[in-house]
């Protein structure tokens, strides 16, 4: 091979040199990422904590009901800092207020747990974080919730403090299940999270190869059933969850495929952008396409959903053309579109800047307006499909409200 000459007539660098440092500087900026987002007693994440009055709230009682069942020994007495202030709530605390209240929200044992796949074929949509922000939402209002990363790009998995190919091989994620799911079981590679009641089933680079294999078994076997292989991965542990979110790739290929079949709920992600919107129209018709067609060629039943709801995100309210395609995107898709929407926000951005959700940070990144702002939007469109899960349960579809 020849040598790579510089503009100064030296040798240089061959291309995979160069590579091979920019890979190495990058992993030492993601270790410098991580360590800062651990915690610096424990070195390990650290899951939000809530003062009493935020805490009553999600456990659907009151700070005097808590208090009084703290007074009474039904719950352990509560500590105080230094300066006599009640030590705020972790997660954790707030799954035994609610076992002690009988206030747990979960699904009925005959109920079917929501599997919701966040999908666009398009990057840059917010896919990741609304699938994040969702799972860590539910695990905050005690619902047991797994989250699947399915993009080997490993963006979700990055939030819960790993460094997706360094910290993990390929046996820790989906690819080695499929590769022995009778050695590994797929239990075997779910994790618990500093969200207490929420696991993780991470991803990295390797899941890619999935892309090819699957289609290379089409190829060999004439066979669909590959097809299936991430709804008989869920399906063995789903009972143990009432909602299952699901981040698949950025693009509409094997592995999206085997995600929509395994969903039974999607939430589709569209900024209100003229590109966004015809490439998110072309890709429900392009998942519609290829659902048929499986159902043709592989014999199998369509997948049946609960709800399919579009969520207009990374929104700027200042720009008239998002007012403007906003409205337009309301009166296309009437109340298939949620009516909250996901703005975008200097706070989310520093938060992932530093591997955090906004749900994780204890204080602002920018202004408490900012902020507060930020939250508002997110939880509402978090309730809203917590709403359209709440309505799919039989158990529960009274509660939803109007």
């Amino acid at each position: 091979m020849a040598t790579k000459i510089s503009a100064d007539g030296l040798p240089g660098s061959s291309a995979t040199d160069d590579l091979r440092s920019l890979h190495r500087k990058s992993l030492a900026i993601l270790k410098r990422l991580q360590t800062h987002a651990l915690d610096p007693e424990t070195g390990e994440k650290a899951g939000p904590t809530f003062p009493i009055s935020k805490a009553a709230e999600l456990v659907d009682r009151t700070a005097s009901a808590i208090r009084e069942a703290e007074r009474d020994g039904r719950l352990p007495e509560r500590s105080r800092t230094p300066s006599g202030h009640r030590l705020p709530y972790n997660l954790t605390e707030l799954d035994k207020m609610r076992k002690v209240f009988g206030t747990r929200p979960w699904r009925d044992p005959e109920d079917t747990p929501a599997i919701i796949s966040v999908s666009n074929f398009k990057g840059g949509v917010g896919k990741s974080t609304i699938a994040v922000h969702l799972a860590q939402h539910f695990a905050i209002k005690g619902y047991r919730t797994l989250l699947v990363d399915c993009d080997s790009q490993a963006s979700s998995t990055m939030m819960f403090g790993y460094r997706p190919d360094i910290d993990l091989g390929e046996n820790d994620t989906l690819y080695g299940h499929f590769h022995d799911p009778e050695l590994l079981g797929v239990r075997s590679i779910i994790r618990d999270t500093h969200f207490h009641g929420l696991s993780l089933i991470p991803s990295n680079l390797k899941l890619y190869n999935l892309e090819y294999e699957i289609a290379a078994h089409l190829a060999q076997t004439r066979s669909f059933d590959v097809i299936d292989l991430i709804s008989n991965a869920i399906g063995e542990v789903v009972h143990d969850y009432d909602v299952v979110i699901m981040d698949p790739p950025p693009a509409l290929g094997m592995v999206s495929m085997a995600v929509l079949q395994a969903a039974n709920a999607m939430v589709i992600p569209m900024p209100p952008s003229v590109i966004d919107f015809s490439s998110t129209v072309s890709f429900v018709d392009m998942a519609r396409t290829t659902m048929e067609q499986l159902e043709q060629l592989g014999g199998r039943a369509r997948p049946a959903y609960n709800f399919i709801r579009v969520v207009a995100s990374r929104v700027d309210e200042n720009k008239s053309m998002h007012r403007e395609l906003l409205a337009m995107m309301r009166d296309v898709f009437g109340g298939s579109l949620l009516t909250s929407i996901m703005p975008t926000s200097a706070e989310i951005d520093n938060a992932s800047s530093r591997l955090k959700t906004v749900f994780e940070l204890d204080r602002p990144v920018t202004s408490r307006e900012v902020h507060m702002r930020c939250v508002k939007y997110l939880n509402a469109v978090c309730e809203e499909i917590e709403q359209e899960v709440i309505g799919s349960w039989a158990s529960r579809a009274g509660e939803v409200m109007a």
